[in-house]
């Protein structure tokens, strides 16, 4: 059975609107390719309480949990010492993450102020992620990962994270595609297929295009054979229901 995780995302902004996330396709697609299923998708604020209850709720879970967020130097960057809270563990400077990060300052002439130390300091027993867009590493302590919010230093870090990860057999997915057949002729018989496939997800998509409005349907699992034999069936019941199936998703509008 493939690991699960679920994604943590931090910040007043993305909830009030003011920033648009872009880190949830990035991580859920990456993870995917390793075999490491995102189950969950959870926003919450900067606040206290609510980060140590959701990180506690959410290790106990699923296998991984990915926070983004709330890592910087100002006073809303509030999840390190959040995490500690959550862990039981003193939150305190990481000797390591504090070499770096104040040669890097001195190397650009800069102070390594208190604002930026506490990008150094985390849990107690943390293990860094290399940063390498800004040197401000993140950390992972048990099965919780921390990485900043913005998306550039964001995948950065992943990518540094990604070889440590276990995971399992890659998540695939199959789709077709066809226009003119809608979303609520098909339902009934989707859910006929789907119960067919228990182990897949088949997700139904509608789509609006200037050349006409159509349906997509994506099976996703870890076997490409069992992916490729529900598509196909559901390719039959477009054309019972007179459409042309066309492999793959439809073309971006």
């Amino acid at each position: 059975m493939n690991p699960t995780a679920c994604l943590l995302v931090i910040g007043n902004e993305v909830l009030s609107g003011r920033t648009q996330d872009l880190n949830i396709k990035f991580l859920a697609t990456r993870l995917g390719e390793i075999g490491i299923p995102v189950r969950e998708v959870r926003i919450i604020r900067d606040v206290p309480d609510i980060i140590i209850g959701a990180v506690n709720e959410m290790r106990a879970r699923f296998d991984n949990v990915f926070t983004t967020g709330g890592i910087g130097p100002t006073h809303d960057d509030i999840t390190s010492e959040c995490v500690s809270a959550a862990f039981g563990v003193p939150w305190e400077i990481h000797p390591e993450a504090w070499a770096r990060m104040s040669a890097q300052y001195a190397k650009n002439g800069s102070e390594f102020n208190a604002a930026r130390q506490r990008m150094a300091t985390m849990p107690r027993g943390a293990k860094l992620i290399d940063n390498a867009v800004s040197v401000a590493p993140g950390f992972t302590i048990g099965n919780v990962h921390v990485m900043a919010g913005v998306p550039r230093i964001m995948q950065s870090m992943f990518e540094s994270l990604a070889p440590s990860l276990v995971g399992g057999p890659p998540i695939l997915a199959r789709a077709v595609h066809t226009v003119g057949v809608p979303e609520g002729a098909i339902a009934e018989g989707l859910t006929e297929i789907q119960s067919r496939y228990p182990a897949l997800d088949l997700g139904s998509y509608p789509y609006y295009r200037g050349t006409g409005n159509g349906v997509a349907i994506v099976a996703k699992g870890t076997e490409a054979e069992v992916a490729e034999a529900a598509i196909a069936e559901v390719a039959k019941l477009m054309l019972q229901l007179g459409g042309t199936p066309i492999a793959g998703e439809p073309p971006a509008a």
